[in-house]
């Protein structure tokens, strides 16, 4: 129970981190950290350890009393995001497309965006940043097996790979925490974070 995990966030409540158990009750105990609820509401140390546990909550054993593990954790003073390897995969690509088809310029939510090959794989091309666009399935249909310039449909910009590092190092096995979900609101995620083979 003591190395199972718990979501880090930073003062503005976005994901950062995934840390134990053990390691969230150390960070909570030396004020670095507070507990957060499914309300939302932030807890210390002293705080947290006076709320009743409920049955089914899931507990450590104290000398003289049981404590809830806090499943997500806010950092006091971290206000950053962690600089990382920036995977790729369909998830960053839509984010660095901005949920955009890059033929035709609509914004469409991700189930309905492909991946598209501008320099098609048949011509050599390969699945890199500068390779890879999102577009709707109108567009992908039309584009075909050919190039933009042999399509005449033209790209809003040039793909690239992006210079954010958005935080996406959870577990699959996690993401079935009800706590985490108000800071994770992303849908299907084994297939949008599963690192694409590049060639």
């Amino acid at each position: 129970m003591m190395n199972s995990h718990v979501l880090v966030l930073n003062q503005s409540y976005l994901p950062i981190h995934v840390t134990s158990v053990r390691r969230a009750f150390c960070l909570l105990y030396r004020g670095i950290a507070k507990a957060v609820d499914e309300q939302l509401k932030t807890f210390d140390f002293e705080s947290w350890s006076a709320l009743a546990c409920i049955q089914r909550e899931e507990t450590i054993g104290l000398v003289d009393r049981a404590i809830r593990i806090p499943r997500v954790i806010l950092l006091a003073t971290y206000d950053r995001l962690p600089r990382g390897h920036i995977r790729f995969n369909r998830l960053n690509i839509y984010l660095r497309d901005n949920g955009t088809c890059q033929y035709c310029g609509r914004k469409y939510p991700k189930s309905e965006l492909s991946l598209d090959h501008v320099i098609p794989r048949t011509y050599g091309g390969k699945s890199t940043w500068d390779n890879i666009v999102c577009a709707c399935c109108t567009c992908n249909r039309k584009k075909g097996g050919r190039t933009p310039h042999e399509s005449k449909m033209r790209l809003l910009k040039k793909p690239k790979k992006p210079n954010w590092s958005p935080f996406y190092k959870i577990s699959l096995q996690d993401l079935r925490r009800k706590e985490w979900k108000p800071f994770l609101s992303m849908v299907d995620l084994s297939y949008w974070h599963t690192e694409l083979f590049t060639e």
